[in-house]
């Protein structure tokens, strides 16, 4: 999707091609810039735009992971309810809530980045910029419904947040390489893996900080689109489930 495309036009792709084996190439991936200034330009930018990765994932998930058991702890979930609104208008109006505050954090992240680099390098990829804060801002209301559907699963927000930080991670970091594992295994465990590659949401796919670290051209917005969809579809299922458990379950 948008980070096979954003591949696509990478340099010398052929070559590195077996770097795709790498655990961790979601995250390293775009430390492989050219020589000279242009690396360390690159560094500066891959730190910068891991940090506001690593510092979305966990405001999303720690505001997210916390709405729904304060809302019962405080017992103001009665009036809420009482306005009248169903609990689905409840849980779309917290996912919508936390979703939009992610993007002004985003914002406002992208917006010091952007002055950084603009001090450095003196220019602005304004298009690519766009394609990875709006990709990054549709994998945050991912995260967000999954962590909302995690806040009616389980009793403590601190055990959920932690539980959805370890998914998120996991996907992240091994979720493409699922089909590779379960190639290697016999049935029935192989069929087991198989289904949960298709079934998690690949986070992975919306990581293209490469076209900012190495000021390549944006991707396909077709593309773009499609992870668009692909992203609202598995927020929308996460929100549905959140609703089926939330509605049958007591208020305290």
């Amino acid at each position: 999707m948008a980070r096979e495309a954003a591949d696509e036009q990478r340099p010398g792709r052929r070559v590195r091609g077996r770097q795709g084996a790498l655990p961790a190439e979601g995250f390293l991936r775009p430390l492989c810039a050219d020589g000279g200034h242009h690396a360390a330009d690159g560094l500066v930018d891959f730190f910068c735009l891991l940090l506001i990765w690593i510092s979305a994932l966990v405001i999303a998930v720690g505001t997210s992971a916390r709405q729904i058991p304060s809302e019962r702890e405080n017992r103001t979930v009665f009036p809420l309810l009482a306005k009248p609104i169903t609990r689905g208008q409840l849980i779309a109006g917290k996912f919508l809530g936390c979703w939009l505050a992610c993007g002004l954090a985003l914002i406002v992240f992208y917006l010091f980045f952007g002055v950084i680099s603009v001090s450095r390098e003196h220019q602005l990829p304004m298009a690519s910029y766009f394609q990875a804060l709006w990709l990054h801002w549709w994998m945050l209301g991912v995260v967000v419904a999954m962590a909302l559907l995690g806040s009616v699963l389980f009793a403590a927000p601190s055990s959920n947040a932690t539980i959805c930080l370890l998914l998120i991670l996991g996907i992240l970091l091994l979720g493409r390489h699922l089909n590779k594992v379960a190639v290697q295994l016999a049935e029935p465990m192989s069929t087991v893996v198989y289904v949960v590659y298709f079934a998690v949401p690949h986070l992975e796919l919306f990581d293209v900080r490469d076209l900012v670290v190495h000021n390549w051209d944006p991707i396909n917005w077709l593309v773009c689109v499609g992870a668009t969809f692909y992203a609202a579809a598995y927020a929308i299922f996460f929100l549905f489930a959140a609703w089926l458990v939330f509605r049958r379950q007591p208020l305290v």
